[in-house]
């Protein structure tokens, strides 16, 4: 299991009608509290004429910001249930603004929250996950003939074990990049060895969180 919270692909619009009030979902990926704010300010500044812009967003590599605004509704009504739904998916580097345009019927606190909270969740039902891992660089190099193989070799192993292609580079030889988990390398050595008859040896390099569709 990942370490790290996820994130989603793109973003993601949604619109909820309770008793006439309409709550437009907006969900973003995000790559900082600047980037979210700006998302933020973008929306107001659209949807000028709403009751209510209300707003959630989570940030870092392990969530570890989090911020919200209620823009006008009873305290913890709007900007706390949304935010408590990205946490409760546990993501990060996401924005999530609910526009809310009055319907003229009040719904009270607890109608408020459930709102709030229902539109957030319903949008990112709609979202596509990338979740995050710790994986390690693995190279090997190859003649050129044999990269189309090996190639092969890697994609196929990679989508049974959870890691990831990076990007070859060809020069004297072809130079060919993985990126697998920690408790994978050795099974990732085997394969090699058994392809190769022993003659490519996997080289290890460094480590880095990687974003992983889901």
């Amino acid at each position: 299991m990942s370490r790290y919270p996820a994130t989603i692909a793109d973003a993601v619009d949604h619109e909820l009608v309770i008793k006439k009030s309409r709550f437009l979902a907006h969900i973003a990926p995000v790559g900082s509290v600047e980037e979210a704010e700006t998302v933020s300010a973008g929306i107001r500044k659209r949807a000028w004429d709403a009751a209510h812009n209300c707003t959630a967003m989570v940030t870092g590599l392990l969530g570890d910001q989090a911020r919200s605004s209620d823009d006008g509704e009873p305290s913890g009504t709007a900007g706390v249930p949304m935010l408590e739904v990205l946490r409760r998916r546990e993501l990060t580097d996401v924005v999530a603004v609910v526009t809310r345009y009055f319907g003229g019927v009040k719904l009270g606190a607890g109608g408020l929250v459930r709102a709030y909270s229902t539109a957030t969740s319903e949008a990112l039902d709609l979202a596509r996950l990338v979740r995050r891992e710790a994986l390690t660089q693995v190279r090997i190099e190859v003649a050129h003939a044999d990269a189309g193989r090996f190639d092969n070799l890697l994609r196929d192993w990679a989508v049974h074990h959870g890691a990831t292609l990076g990007e070859p580079a060809y020069g004297a030889a072809a130079t060919l990049e993985v990126w697998a988990p920690a408790g994978e390398l050795a099974h990732l050595a085997d394969a090699v060895a058994a392809a190769s008859g022993g003659g490519v040896v996997p080289v290890v390099g460094v480590e880095r969180v990687v974003d992983v569709p889901a």
